[in-house]
């Protein structure tokens, strides 16, 4: 709960700063300990971050660690990120090749790619040009930027995770990324479809997102305190920009969220402008793209090829 860019450090989800000494620092933790128990109003949720923040920098041995990998121990209000680059257990870099040599789903494009390079664009500029930015993955770094800027980073990072489970699906799965879906004059130049997914239970558009908190589902589109637009709706809708682009259907729409924001592994949104809709955590995601949604119709095995080919020919990249 503390890995994702937009997540609350360990330090305040305890309402203190970094600095704080190991006497105000437990003050803190009993303060919001009582605040938060659900006999007392709270709920178990923030109750149960307020147990792991301790868990994290209770002890002088465990927040040295906690400091260390968060940058905290040598980063200041300055924006001097010098120290503390080389750790980074959260792994907001960009993952190295793997050696893995297992089957592997066929996949084109960059998952990620377009929103970490804008993310790096406007980091660079928050920080100031002619300044030195050596690790812009600095953990203490990322968590000064403002929010739009960490949500760049979250949203690569969460469209990096879908590709990996779909990879692990094996040679019956076909993936395409950060798919170019800007069909007519005046459209957004940017609109992209994260992953286009095409396996035996249908051909999917999908969606990784990360808000930084709680999401609920209501009257089929996606509901929480930093949710922005019509998510579904808009992912529908550059699914059709390709549909048409390639003479395919597909056969519906997920949308792919961090586990812990979920009330459950798998939300049925039902139809959504004449598709079938589900919200699912990424646990459950390899899932779903196994036995499909319902409402999906399966596809055999002569128009898999087909549809395969006729997005080989169509798509274009961001």
């Amino acid at each position: 709960m503390f890995d994702s860019p937009l997540s609350t450090s360990a330090y305040g989800v305890l309402g203190v700063e970094p600095d704080v000494d190991d006497e105000q620092l437990r003050k803190a933790y009993r303060q919001r300990l009582r605040a938060t128990h659900p006999d007392t109003g709270g709920d178990s949720a923030s109750f149960g971050r307020v147990q792991r923040a301790w868990e994290l920098i209770g002890t002088p041995e465990a927040r040295q660690a906690y400091d260390r990998g968060h940058g905290f121990a040598t980063f200041s209000a300055d924006g001097d990120a010098d120290a503390g680059a080389g750790a980074d257990p959260s792994g907001w870099r960009p993952a190295r090749p793997s050696a893995d040599t297992r089957p592997r789903a066929r996949a084109h494009g960059h998952p990620g790619g377009w929103r970490r390079e804008r993310y790096l664009t406007l980091m660079r500029e928050w920080v100031g040009r002619g300044i030195p930015l050596e690790d812009p993955y600095a953990p203490a770094l990322v968590r000064s930027a403002p929010h739009e800027i960490r949500r760049l980073l979250a949203d690569a990072l969460a469209e990096e995770a879908t590709a990996r489970i779909v990879a692990d699906l094996g040679m019956g799965f076909t993936v395409w990324h950060d798919v170019a879906a800007s069909g007519r004059r005046g459209d957004d130049p940017d609109a992209k479809l994260d992953h286009i997914v095409l396996g035996p239970s249908g051909l999917y558009g999908v969606l990784s997102e990360d808000f930084g908190g709680p999401v609920t589902l209501r009257r089929g589109e996606l509901q929480g305190d930093d949710v922005e637009g019509s998510p579904i709706g808009d992912l529908i809708a550059r699914m059709r920009v390709v549909s048409r682009a390639a003479g395919v259907r597909f056969s519906g729409a997920i949308v792919v969220l961090p586990d812990d924001d979920l009330p459950q592994a798998i939300l049925d949104a039902g139809r959504v402008r004449g598709l079938p809709v589900v919200v699912c955590g990424r646990a459950a995601l390899a899932t779903v793209l196994r036995r499909g949604i319902p409402g999906a119709r399966d596809m055999g095995g002569n128009e898999v090829f087909d549809v395969r080919t006729r997005l080989q020919q169509s798509v274009r990249f961001v």
